[in-house]
């Protein structure tokens, strides 16, 4: 019967280390040391360990789980190592001898761990967790590196040729067993070494320790892959809504700007102008642009939204062509996008399971919002340097929005997952709508100094 050396490690867990030790203490297999490391508790999580018998407390300030289980494992005399989180109760008092066979009767294992159930007051997302990845059946693992140590145990001599990860923050132990595997070791499940723990391995969808542990994943698994949708595979359009006669700058139509943007994209397939006049048509067509269609009347009243004039659209689109994947909806009034807008947005949207994603510029300034008693209330973060201020964006749907068809055909443009993107430049954010505007525009740089 070989020592153990149970390794636990605490900070303010007064409300189970009892009923964890107590556990251990009355285990059929009773050659075992208990070894406290705790990061420094303020409550009676200690005390109540030495009450119980516990005579080796280390102490460690700066909290990493590797450099805690090595600390632990440097002042234990056991053969066999045995790391167990403070909030986990073995079931049985069988529990210690199941892990201790684990080893003792596979000589090619370097590790075990054990089975994880819930308590009843769980939550359900940790009860899931753990019923599925804690199954009934033993199994062996060449090279699955999975391995938990809430409830484990491990050789020391390969602990002292290969110590846990003291710089990580998470799965410490999952890195451990795939360093271990990588040089012919086995890691093994066992499910009759069972321990009720209270939360789940994804402790209750904890965002930043989900975030923590796939970065370290994707820095440390050279075989981690991610599946990503090729925008060159899908049937992008472009759709450009113009309301009666384009307008000009120097002679050229507004409406060809806006085309030439599409163009530039190496992603959309086929642009198409949705308009109710026939001379905007016959531009859009002169420009390489597709105009199947001219738009009824009704469309172009004032109640008339742009929500629904992209409905419409979408179904002649869709009456004559191929079903589109995607959909970028581009408005002549911005003339002056970045070149590399579009397909950046694209590339984003697909890349981060947006919905929609919506060009913005960023607003630095004070912003204010009319009441519904006519006044107005200042929304922005107040008189404090720019710098240090949280961003405010507004969204620019003319300069481009890209988005899903099924929330065109809803009459909607966006999707409830959102994203915004901050246009490059400011001039890309111009938008040219008023007359005054295009006069300014179509003067000479004398008369305009003028």
């Amino acid at each position: 019967m070989p020592l153990v050396s149970i390794i636990i490690r605490t900070k303010n867990e007064e409300r189970w280390i009892s009923s964890c030790i107590k556990a251990i203490n009355s285990q059929s297999y009773k050659n075992f040391e208990i070894i406290i490391v705790d990061n420094s508790s303020k409550d009676k999580t200690v005390s109540k360990a030495k009450k119980l018998g516990v005579k080796k407390i280390v102490k460690i300030k700066k909290y990493l789980p590797g450099k805690s289980l090595n600390l632990g494992i440097e002042n234990s005399k056991g053969d066999y190592i045995v790391c167990l989180s403070a909030h986990c109760i073995p079931k049985s008092t069988s529990w210690l001898k199941s892990l201790v066979s684990a080893l003792k009767n596979n000589p090619n294992v370097a590790g075990a761990y054990g089975r994880q159930q819930p308590m009843k007051f769980s939550s359900d997302a940790d009860k899931r967790d753990l019923f599925l990845v804690f199954g009934l059946d033993r199994r062996i693992q060449v090279k699955d590196s999975f391995f938990h140590n809430a409830n484990s145990i491990l050789r020391k001599s390969l602990w002292k040729k290969n110590k846990f990860d003291e710089k990580i923050t998470n799965i410490e132990d999952r890195i451990w067993a795939k360093k271990i595997i990588s040089k012919g070791w086995k890691i093994l499940y066992e499910p009759e070494a069972s321990v009720y723990h209270y939360h789940g391995i994804h402790q209750d969808g904890n965002l930043e320790r989900l975030k923590n542990v796939v970065n370290i994943i994707q820095k440390q698994d050279l075989n981690f892959t991610e599946g990503s949708i090729d925008p060159k595979r899908l049937n992008i359009i472009a759709i450009i809504p113009v309301k009666g006669k384009t307008n000009f700058i120097k002679k050229k139509p507004l409406l060809a700007l806006t085309i030439k943007s599409a163009k530039q994209s190496k992603y959309i397939k086929e642009i198409f102008v949705s308009t109710d006049n026939k001379e905007t048509k016959k531009i859009a067509i002169n420009h390489d642009a597709k105009c199947p269609f001219l738009r009824p009347k009704r469309l172009s009243s004032p109640k008339i939204s742009l929500e629904n004039v992209q409905k419409y659209s979408l179904e002649m689109i869709e009456k004559n062509y191929k079903y589109p994947d995607l959909i970028v909806h581009l408005e002549e009034t911005f003339p002056f996008r970045d070149k590399d807008m579009i397909d950046k947005m694209i590339e984003i949207l697909l890349n981060s399971g947006y919905d929609s994603l919506l060009a913005a510029k960023e607003e630095s300034g004070w912003i204010w919002k009319e009441s519904n008693a006519g006044n107005f209330d200042r929304i922005d973060e107040g008189d404090i340097p720019r710098k240090f201020k949280k961003k405010s964006l507004v969204g620019l749907h003319g300069l481009c929005c890209v988005t899903y068809p099924e929330y065109i055909r809803q009459g909607k443009l966006l999707g409830p997952k959102t994203g915004l993107y901050k246009a490059g430049s400011q001039l890309s954010a111009i938008e040219i709508r008023e007359k005054s505007s295009f006069n300014l525009f179509n003067t000479s740089p004398k008369e305009f100094i003028k």
